[in-house]
């Protein structure tokens, strides 16, 4: 894989891709909404609420941090309408939709503009599909993940499987690791001097994140089989364990103190069930921490279905569904270990005397902007966060931070 000297340029291709996945989101709405009402038609009032509660909490969390961003960005890329009408949108649940019709309207002049004002829709749009990937990632995990342990939970208790069921499982599973593949993919076209992702490393990507989600859920929705309630007390432990975990170690993706904790809140959900870096320096160590963690907790939830489980047990197929975890788990941090050992890209920053007189916006952002103002703040953080980049690089890595 060789390195590329900028950033790939938005075509067609990419508009294309970008409207394959608004309409994935509108799809994935469109499904949650037929599974609560199939709920609610088959008598079972209190699955379907829950099911809306799900999406309608995912979608306020997932609002709450588009207007906040929206408020903090540089004037000259905030949407030209009225505050009062942005406000409403968001208030509608709206305002991811809004940003990917926005996107989309940006992605066409792009694509068939004029030249003399490429340049400036070029930089419009990255910063534009960044949030769009971020959040995307938010809504996913707060809301697909506990949707499919549900979706398995009421599956396991009643036996069966409707045609809704077996599709909202489907594409929320392709939905979860995909935005996980995607946000990654979002971070990586941040940076100019890299490797590019290529297809085999995308693949090996997005399996191992799918091997070690679907183990989690799945023990999840067995000790939930058991005891329903007992899920109310496990989540908030282990949310609250990930939240302190994050807070020590002093993220700063939000304007303030209070957005900040609200980013927290929802990178412990996404903890509950995947690994997420929001630190500086080596992932190594906090890595295994976490998975450890996370297998010893599996493990005992898994534990607990086998020890509480009654002998004329009526889900035969569930014990070497179960047997098949563990390989599935281990399966899956093998395949992150081979991508991080041979197939990830490393970040690749020259260490030329250049470099160290080039303001930041070009060093890490593949176009070349004019104006600091103009690089998404944002991503800047979570870029220096999830790639080790030289002592030089990352000296003017923060004072582009700090400019921004």
């Amino acid at each position: 894989m060789a390195p590329r000297a900028a950033a790939p340029r938005f075509g067609p291709l990419q508009l294309a891709l970008a409207a394959a996945g608004t309409a994935a989101a509108t799809l994935d709405l469109c499904m949650d909404g037929w599974v609560a009402a199939e709920y609610a038609r088959s008598g079972h009032p209190g699955w379907a609420a829950l099911s809306l509660s799900l999406l309608v909490a995912a979608s306020a969390a997932a609002q709450a941090c588009s207007w906040l961003w929206l408020r903090s960005d540089p004037p000259a890329l905030r949407p030209s309408m009225p505050v009062a009408l942005l406000a409403a949108l968001h208030l509608l649940q709206l305002g991811f939709f809004f940003r990917c019709v926005r996107a989309l309207m940006v992605g066409w002049r792009v694509c068939w503009g004029k030249a003399e004002e490429e340049e400036e829709e070029q930089r419009h749009m990255a910063f534009l599909s960044h949030d769009i990937s971020m959040l995307r990632l938010f809504e996913t995990f707060l809301e697909n993940t506990p949707q499919l342990t549900l979706l398995l939970y009421i599956i396991l208790r009643t036996n069966k499987a409707e045609l809704s069921q077996g599709l909202g499982m489907g594409t929320a599973f392709l939905c979860v690791s995909w935005s996980l593949l995607d946000y990654h993919q979002s971070l990586r076209s941040f940076l100019q001097d890299k490797y590019e992702l290529s297809l085999g490393s995308s693949i090996i990507y997005f399996l191992w994140n799918l091997f070690l989600i679907c183990p989690r859920i799945l023990v999840i929705a067995l000790f939930a089989l058991l005891w329903p309630y007992g899920v109310a007390v496990h989540f908030p432990l282990v949310w609250l364990a990930m939240f302190i975990w994050v807070s020590l170690q002093g993220t700063d993706f939000m304007e303030s103190l209070g957005p900040e904790q609200l980013y927290r809140a929802m990178v412990a959900v996404i903890l509950y069930f995947s690994w997420f870096n929001v630190a500086q320096g080596r992932t190594l160590y906090r890595s295994i921490i976490y998975h450890g963690f996370i297998l010893l907790d599996s493990t005992l939830l898994a534990l607990a279905w086998l020890w509480g489980r009654a002998p004329s047990e009526e889900h035969p197929y569930l014990l070497p569904v179960v047997s098949a975890a563990l390989p599935c788990y281990l399966l899956g941090l093998g395949l992150k270990v081979t991508y991080y050992k041979w197939l990830h890209p490393n970040v690749r920053v020259q260490q030329k005397a250049r470099y160290d007189e080039v303001d930041i916006s070009k060093v890490v952002v593949g176009a070349k902007f004019s104006e600091p103002d103009l690089v998404n703040r944002r991503m800047q953080w979570l870029v220096q966060t999830h790639f080790a980049l030289s002592r030089p690089a990352r000296q003017n890595f923060l004072n582009g931070a700090a400019a921004a």
